[in-house]
């Protein structure tokens, strides 16, 4: 599997293995989404920096398939994009991550920024790094970046737990936002 940063908006990867499938989000995630994104302790681990005042917390199923057409929407302008996590053993939607590679005047240009969301009952450490690992290693390729980036606040520790043993560090840099906001708690893994 090699694709770059053009390929991947030509062609959407999918990557597994025994426990979960990472596939492009479909409008059928959304009943199943649904329960990730009206989750609030969930929600109160999302990363919703540079979002517009999006908080990601979402109560109808409409609305839910409003923010996924808008999700494939920045995948066919190559804004990013937005993969469906998979658990193999229930088939269900369990979370999301959304990838790009962020071009700033900043520490994070050329950064693959990654989102991960989650639904409170899979934010466990373990889970964490099964989830990532499948596709950690190729965001170099894939979004021809030379560093990774995410998010964990302070009270996400199982998160945080994840990053550091997967061998991201905290990062003492901000990003800065569109509008000259500072955004900190960044994980940073840069390439060797």
């Amino acid at each position: 599997m090699c694709w770059k940063i053009k390929g991947v908006y030509k062609e959407c990867p999918r990557f597994e293995n025994d426990e979960y499938l990472i596939r492009c989000v479909s409008l059928d995630d959304s009943s199943d989404l649904l329960k990730v994104y009206s989750d609030k302790k969930a929600v109160a681990l999302f990363n919703s920096d540079n979002c517009g005042g999006d908080t990601f917390y979402y109560t109808t199923e409409e609305k839910m398939k409003e923010v996924i057409g808008y999700w494939q929407w920045e995948y066919a302008r190559e804004g990013f994009v937005r993969w469906s996590i998979i658990d193999k053993d229930n088939s269900e939607a369990i979370g999301t991550i959304e990838i790009f590679n962020r071009k700033a005047e900043d520490y994070f240009n050329n950064c693959g920024l990654v989102r991960l969301d989650l639904r409170s009952d899979y934010e466990n450490t373990d889970r964490i790094i099964n989830i990532l690992s499948l596709i950690i290693d190729l965001i170099y390729k894939i979004f021809g970046c030379d560093k990774i980036a995410t998010k964990a606040v302070e009270k996400a520790r199982e998160r945080i737990e994840a990053l550091k043993k997967l061998g991201f560090m905290l990062s003492d840099k901000n990003l800065i936002g569109h509008n000259g906001e500072i955004f900190s708690d960044y994980y940073v893994m840069i390439k060797e």
